[in-house]
């Protein structure tokens, strides 16, 4: 499970409780990559998960994940803040998976231009991801991309998330080399085949990253 909850535009804590990773395979090897391997030759391979894990943030700090910013833990999980202008903390895993079903139970951050996010990316732009916007309290949008193709951004869909900012959701994503199914509570809201993509069909090895940012802060 993965918590996310803030209370001011620019002072929103996003808190991850704890995430639940079920691996179809094991990887080998917001945007952007540190080595885009269709780009270069040179960069290192990827390191596997290659297991199934669950990791509550409740117990602290997580040998799974880097962080980026100052997050702090407490019984409720972990909280990534957007205190002032630049501030995009992100959890971003240590590793990464080639297919596979990653769930996480969370509240979405409130505030004027913040934006709350779930992605699963890989060093050459494949893209699946949850984002939560914080002055919309009722729903999320899901979305995908393959090599940094965004097109016209018309990838993306709304769901209902019923006071998502309140209430505990269970939001899963479930990627196989065929489809690409996202759940709220357990329930299908979007299921997509491989073949209806619009767009390369994400399918390399992906990082699992949390983040929350200002979507007005041009720092960011």
């Amino acid at each position: 499970m993965l918590s996310l909850k803030g209370i001011l535009a620019m002072s929103s804590p996003m808190r991850l409780a704890t995430i639940a990773l079920l691996l179809a395979q094991p990887g080998v090897s917001q945007t952007y990559t540190d080595c885009n391997p269709l780009q270069s030759s040179n960069c290192p391979p990827d390191a596997a998960l290659g297991q199934s894990i669950g990791v509550d943030f409740a117990n602290g700090q997580s040998d799974q994940f880097s962080a980026t910013g100052n997050p702090t833990y407490d019984s409720n999980g972990v909280s990534l803040s957007v205190a002032q202008q630049g501030d995009a903390p992100t959890l971003i895993s240590d590793w990464y998976i080639m297919f596979g079903r990653v769930e996480i139970t969370m509240k979405s951050a409130p505030g004027k231009g913040i934006v709350s996010s779930v992605v699963l990316q890989s060093n050459d732009l494949d893209e699946i991801d949850w984002e939560w916007v914080g002055t919309a309290t009722q729903q999320v949008q899901s979305n995908y991309f393959g090599k940094g193709q965004t097109g016209s951004y018309n990838r993306a869909a709304l769901h209902d998330a019923p006071d998502c900012q309140n209430t505990w959701h269970k939001y899963t994503i479930d990627w196989t080399s065929d489809e690409i199914v996202w759940q709220i509570d357990g329930t299908t809201v979007r299921a997509l085949k491989a073949e209806d993509s619009l767009g390369p069909y994400p399918q390399t090895p992906m990082q699992v990253k949390f983040g929350i940012w200002a979507g007005g802060d041009p720092s960011n």
